[in-house]
């Protein structure tokens, strides 16, 4: 385990939402019962903290911040709904590595649970649920009536010492937990539901982020169950924050996309990422490393090992030619570099396509070392502008990785 970088912090001072007005009846909106009670915790800098207590029941609630040295704690049969109506949810700036919003250009909707500048945050419990009630959302996007880009279940930015676990996450509008610019972060035993046709649902995506720990999860979304990322093209070149220190862990989940990714927003570099003890059921992509021209940005040292997946279109691809451009202005000669790609110990069953590795022409992927992984199914391997080594592999891979170069 590597959850040790965050410890959990027993606190002494606790309050309850009632305390501030909160009602669990599922209608009542709670939005304000949240804010005081944050606000308290807040300006009472209680040595060691303050933990927030959730009862069970329903609490509608718009989003709101946390706080530092904060513990929100959901009680059996918590539930914190988020509201439908998109006036309650603010705007907030793009994120400055993104130069816009995600989906649309300028401010995004801001999270239902949101911080930033924060330190020792805690998202725990017995299980309680945060529902972000995504579907007036997913529909937005269907319909193509967004006026901004949908927001998140939880974003923490620019913060450290974060432990989310044992806490249920479902039905997010778009990603469900993003720390963006943070440092020590810790996400353990937490499970994440979203229908597979939802859009963009993504389960984990830390971004510009470093010293984050992914373990002991179940995740079933619409898009990536987790998905490394650090910025998007120009603005992510020029921001330049890597994600480094990636950590995931035993999770086991579903999706119509990727099982474990790194990208496709990658300008600021991703480097170290350890991802082992992976099983995946139903997927699109089992493992799938994904840049495109314009994002620069290197991606290197990623090691995935001890993977079982079934039922799965593509066992392995790492792809230059993934995803969209913020705007006319990247630059087509910022080509990523990508190497040391270590993909070992995998067993699949009823495989499409086993793998598919397409460098780039100026920029081939090199250092693409694959060893031990047999995929079973109709399976052939496809690839060009790459160099690596082959061992144990079937079926057998394309010619360019049969090398023995280490």
């Amino acid at each position: 385990t590597c959850s040790g970088i965050v410890p959990m912090q027993y606190r002494n001072d606790k309050i309850s939402i009632l305390d501030f007005g909160g009602v669990g009846d599922g209608r009542t909106l709670n939005t304000k019962a949240f804010k005081e009670a944050i606000f308290r915790i807040q300006h009472l800098k209680r040595k060691g903290g303050t933990l927030l207590y959730i009862p069970a029941g329903v609490y509608l609630t718009g989003p709101f911040d946390l706080t530092s040295r904060m513990t929100l704690y959901l009680a059996r049969g918590a539930v914190i709904k988020a509201t439908q109506d998109p006036s309650q949810w603010p705007l907030v700036d793009p994120l400055p590595s993104y130069g816009r919003g995600r989906e649309r250009p300028g401010a995004r909707y801001m999270s239902l649970l949101h911080g930033d500048g924060l330190h020792d945050v805690i998202i725990t419990g017995e299980n309680g649920t945060i529902d972000g009630q995504g579907d007036v959302w997913w529909n937005m996007w269907r319909q193509r009536t967004l006026q901004f880009t949908r927001p998140h279940l939880v974003e923490l930015m620019n913060s450290r010492g974060i432990l989310i676990s044992n806490v249920i996450f479902k039905n997010s509008p778009f990603w469900n937990i993003h720390p963006v610019y943070c440092s020590n972060v810790v996400i353990r035993y937490v499970t994440i539901l979203a229908p597979a046709d939802s859009p963009n649902t993504d389960g984990i995506d830390p971004d510009s982020s470093s010293n984050v720990c992914i373990e002991d999860s179940y995740i079933s979304v619409g898009d990536d169950l987790v998905a490394v990322k650090s910025g998007w093209d120009q603005y992510g070149i020029a921001y330049g924050r890597p994600s480094h220190g990636i950590t995931i862990r035993r999770i086991t989940g579903s999706s119509p996309f990727a099982g474990i990714a790194v990208g496709s927003e990658t300008s600021g570099g991703v480097v170290d990422v350890l991802a082992e003890h992976i099983s995946l059921f139903n997927m699109g992509v089992g493992i799938h490393i994904k840049t495109n021209v314009g994002r620069g940005g290197m991606i290197r040292n990623i090691t995935v090992s001890n993977v079982y997946m079934e039922n799965a279109r593509t066992g392995i691809k790492i792809a230059g030619d993934v995803g969209d451009h913020p705007d006319e202005n990247f630059n087509p000669n910022a080509l990523p570099v990508v190497k040391g790609i270590k993909i070992k110990d995998v067993w699949g069953e009823k495989v499409l396509q086993a793998g598919l590795i397409h460098g780039l022409k100026n920029s081939p992927f090199s250092g693409i070392c694959l060893s031990n992984i047999n995929l079973r199914g109709n399976s052939i391997w496809k690839c060009s502008d790459v160099s690596g080594a082959a061992i144990q592999v079937s079926p057998f891979p394309c010619a360019e990785l049969t090398s023995s170069q280490k």
